[in-house]
């Protein structure tokens, strides 16, 4: 099977290796670039815990001080593996959803009141804006920008054409918005009608079914493999 990745290569290569490894082709084709929003190092100290909803949110984080046992929620286990890697012990993750992270942090210590909200400047859910009416006070801080891809280069059309993709992973909303973008502009109609898109949220595939999309499907982070050996296997 031929496999599209549309994550940036740092959130992708560890889950790529591994299919390689596997025997699958892979085509890396990012539809997002993240960067930097050059954040004010914040204290950590002035909060009781930190939110995070995304590994990229932990990769641009800025600190004034070293204090790494607060309390922090991560929406997933890349997210937590990745502050794990930054040296932070106090660490609690959801099940991948930013529904399952807001219900843990409900459910936290009573203490656990003050929070900062580390997020990019895009978000499909408000999630500070519910813990507030639940009675948090939350600071939100943009750290890191995305900006859609819609080009591909000579190399990407030709690998796309050659080995025509069986299987596409998406990751966001905005990402499908890129790739659904992509496959018209480069008149690549065979993905809509014979690719299987592996949407992480039910509201990124209601997003591709209504632009014509024939084939997807919902997975949840770390099952990419068992989904896709399911799919072949189905």
């Amino acid at each position: 099977m031929n496999i599209i990745f549309t994550r940036p290569l740092i959130d992708a290569e560890d889950l790529m290796t591994n299919f390689f490894s596997s025997n699958y082709k892979v085509i890396h084709l990012p539809t997002l670039s993240i960067n930097s929003a050059n954040m004010e190092p914040i204290n950590t100290k002035e909060f009781d815990g930190l939110i995070f909803t995304s590994a990229n949110a932990v990769r641009f984080l800025q600190l004034k001080n070293d204090e790494k046992n607060i309390k922090c929620f991560c929406v997933g286990n890349i997210t937590e593996r990745s502050l794990r890697l930054k040296g932070f012990t106090n660490t609690v993750a959801a099940s991948g959803t930013v529904n399952a992270l807001k219900n843990i942090i409900l459910n936290s210590e009573k203490k656990i009141k003050n929070l900062a909200y580390l997020c990019g400047d895009v978000v499909s859910y408000d999630l500070d804006k519910d813990l507030k009416l639940s009675g948090f006070k939350v600071k939100k801080i943009i750290n890191y920008t995305s900006s859609k891809i819609t080009d591909l280069n000579s190399e990407s059309l030709d690998l796309i054409k050659k080995y025509p993709p069986d299987i596409t992973l998406i990751y966001s909303k905005r990402s499908a918005e890129s790739f659904d973008e992509i496959a018209r502009k480069y008149s690549l109609s065979e993905l809509m009608t014979q690719c299987t898109v592996m949407c992480i949220s039910k509201k990124i595939e209601e997003f591709l079914k209504s632009k014509g999309w024939k084939k997807t499907e919902i997975f949840n982070p770390g099952e990419e493999l068992l989904k896709i050996e399911q799919i072949k296997n189905g």
